[in-house]
């Protein structure tokens, strides 16, 4: 796809049977704060998962951390043992690859999984560090100097939101 922005509900739900073919008996389903975790949590309800999704936050590992410093998203909450864990990180937006490599290193400091496979709504072109997801929903090309965003309505609906790069 290029240039357009796919309708987010649509995404989702093409999705949502993608990551459940991905959830074996022991796989932890974890969402990387914010678009990440909206995601997880979303699927955990949709899928009727019985274990709780865990949440991560990639804030103290990025490595524009002084330029943007702490936000108060939320932080990481994994309530499961990291150490062999069979891990599903979810994320909405796949770009420069730097949010990934920052939750994995986060995700170290709690233990050593056996596996950590990536599924995501969106890759988008632009990638600076040599990432990839196991699952895009969508591929999307994009100039440069525009900016997907994952937004979430008041009733948890999607929606992306296509901006001027920051």
């Amino acid at each position: 796809m290029s240039g357009q922005v796919p309708d987010a509900e649509a995404v989702y739900r093409e999705f949502t049977p993608v990551v459940q073919a991905l959830l074996g008996p022991r796989t932890e389903l974890v969402g990387i704060v914010t678009g990440g975790w909206w995601l997880a949590q979303r699927l955990h309800a949709d899928l009727a998962l019985t274990r709780r999704a865990g949440a991560l936050s990639s804030a103290m590992h990025r490595d524009d951390f002084a330029r943007r410093g702490l936000t108060a998203r939320g932080g990481t909450e994994l309530p499961f043992d990291v150490d062999g864990a069979d891990i599903l990180l979810v994320d909405d937006i796949l770009h420069t690859g730097r949010t990934i490599r920052a939750a994995v290193n986060e995700l170290f400091d709690y233990g050593r999984p056996a596996r950590i496979r990536l599924a995501v709504l969106v890759d988008r072109n632009g990638r600076e560090l040599p990432i990839a997801a196991q699952h895009a929903q969508v591929r999307l090309a994009l100039p440069a100097a525009r900016s997907l965003q994952l937004g979430r309505n008041e009733d948890g609906r999607f929606e992306f939101h296509l901006e001027a790069a920051g």
